[in-house]
């Protein structure tokens, strides 16, 4: 837009004034007002806003696919146990068996984070979250009655891509209904459902799969048997649950605030008859072609263009990795100590119950929120980061640990190694809880692509970890390819320093992070929680001629 063109639209903007008192009667009534920069914005008491929803209301939307992420964490850990009887029942390798039931799962995870965060900001959340979960329910279905490899592998990825709807974008819905203050703990339990997950779906993947024969307890399916006992139970009891779970959405509301927002101008427009009425909506997409060619690719450009994204997306997949590769390795681990895969699945527990570890953070955290309230001083995101200060060290010193109490080269009770995982699940939620947070608060209105940017790296390496588990542990021996790892974990350590000390300069200097402060400090409806970088009275209007950084 030129020079001249942008001085008369700025000029064009509506004042309170220039309103007659049935349209400010209709602003009220509707929860809206005329912001400073000429834009209709909301009020801050509107019961519309998510913001302001009820307890009730946003405890049922957020934990409804709270659950969703829950059951396909667990099915995407439990598919290495399938995996296992799966490569006897087809006649096919270790790795490539492997391949199919984990790694293209997750290579769809991969892809689907790319794909649905941007549009979950352009055209709202809910319909993605319900359709996803119908769908999901249908492709677990499909891998457990279609007896061929090819239906494994187009519905593990399938699934996969659908998994990556709540593992990603249920980041942007809490940041859609919660201030700063309460998504401290909001965004630890939705990482503690998930992340639970990893530890129930190895235990339940190895038990499932031994103990149930769905072949003798249910009714021809896809008209043939399993004649040898491939048992897919893993699969139907999750295409039940998700099932179920799909009707239950249908309840939801949605949750994007620039799509409630644009929903009430038009309302407004059509009671008042008055077409120039405007928001400033940095969610806008005129066309398809914008939509490709800008908001597509917003999550890889932050991968490849912010430090911060990059930095954390480079620890969490490590973190997340390990997870997946310790599923595969397990076995191997302990099978010198007699531990069948049942039972060695069993070392999970440790990893379910450093995951409680973080709690006392939370509540430093939280102590730190109110007395950054009661001084009317910013929470800076920095200002979250003590849980992750902790579990950079405590995921180096887990690996050490466990690398130098296995065998080949040690040999002591093998409590002592699963003892060291302890430490593995408080890392490993602590990463994903407070790094999550981390940029749901620096990147605010890009939350969710800056997650999906996270998760894409995390899903690809979790998809190769698991491959190379038996040449890490078997051919390098299990002591050696541990300390591999350990090594890794330990340069991290220098991470929790630099994202302390220089994190605001460096969001300062994004051009991500600049533009979604001034868009969220526009559109916000707790500007009363505590003074703010960027004051609402001071907040220049974001320039139509550039819309966003891309």
């Amino acid at each position: 837009m030129a020079k001249d063109e942008r001085a008369s639209a700025n000029e064009e903007r509506l004042v309170v004034s220039d309103l007659s008192a049935e349209t400010q009667e209709k602003l009220l009534s509707l929860g809206l007002e005329i912001g400073e920069s000429g834009y209709v914005v909301w009020r801050k008491d509107n019961p519309s806003h998510p913001r302001n929803w009820t307890g009730a209301r946003k405890a049922f939307d957020i934990g409804l696919v709270v659950i969703f992420d829950l059951v396909a964490t667990v099915i995407s850990t439990a598919g290495t146990a399938a995996s296992e009887e799966a490569r006897y029942h087809f006649n096919i390798g270790q790795t490539f068996s492997l391949f199919c039931f984990t790694s293209v799962y997750l290579i769809g995870q991969a892809v689907g984070g790319v794909l649905f965060p941007p549009y979950s900001e352009s055209f709202g959340r809910k319909w993605l979250y319900v359709v996803s979960t119908f769908l999901f329910s249908l492709f677990c279905i499909l891998v457990g009655a279609v007896p061929s490899i090819a239906a494994i592998i187009v519905g593990r990825f399938a699934t996969g891509v659908l998994s990556a709807i709540p593992s990603i974008i249920l980041a942007g819905s809490i940041e859609d209904m919660f201030n700063s203050g309460p998504r401290i703990w909001m965004i630890y339990v939705w990482s503690m459902a998930a992340n639970l997950g990893f530890c129930i779906g190895p235990i339940v993947g190895a038990y499932v799969t031994a103990e149930i024969d769905w072949y003798a307890s249910l009714p021809r399916l896809a008209g043939t048997y399993f004649a040898d006992g491939f048992r897919q139970w893993n699969f139907y009891l999750t295409a039940i649950i998700t099932g179920v779970l799909g009707f239950v959405m249908l309840a939801m509301r949605e949750s994007r605030p620039s799509q409630l927002l644009d929903r009430k101008l038009k309302t407004l427009q059509r009671l008042t008859g008055n077409e120039s009425f405007r928001i400033q909506n940095p969610d806008h997409t005129p066309d398809v072609r914008t939509y490709v060619n800008g908001t597509l690719v917003r999550p890889l450009r932050l991968l490849l263009t912010e430090p911060i994204v990059f930095a954390v997306a480079v620890m969490t997949a490590v973190a997340f990795s390990l997870i997946y590769l310790f599923a595969a390795a397990a076995p191997i681990v302990y099978q010198p100590y007699g531990l069948d895969a049942k039972l060695s699945s069993l070392s999970f527990i440790a990893v379910g119950v450093g995951l409680f570890l973080g709690v006392p953070i939370r509540f430093y955290d939280q102590r730190v929120f109110k007395q950054r309230q009661r001084q009317r001083r910013t929470l800076e995101p920095e200002d979250k980061l003590v849980g992750f200060a902790i579990a950079a060290p405590a995921l180096a010193v887990c690996l050490w640990w466990f690398a130098w109490t296995i065998p080949p080269l040690v040999h002591v009770h093998w409590i002592v190694s699963m003892l060291s995982l302890i430490l593995l699940g408080f890392a490993t939620n602590e990463f994903d809880a407070v790094l999550a947070g981390y940029l749901a608060d620096s990147y605010t209105i890009f939350a969710a692509s800056a997650f999906a940017a996270m998760c894409f790296l995390r899903a690809s390496l979790s998809a190769v970890f698991p491959l190379f588990a038996r040449q890490l542990f078997v051919n390098l021996g299990a002591n050696v390819g541990a300390s591999v790892l350990a090594a890794i974990a330990t340069i991290f350590c220098i991470f929790p320093i630099v994202f302390v000390y220089r994190g605001e300069r460096l969001r300062r200097a994004s051009k991500f992070a600049r533009y979604s402060l001034k868009a969220y400090s526009q559109n916000r409806v707790d500007a009363d929680e505590w003074e703010t970088d960027v004051p609402k009275s001071n907040t220049p209007a974001i320039d139509d001629s550039r819309k966003s950084p891309l």
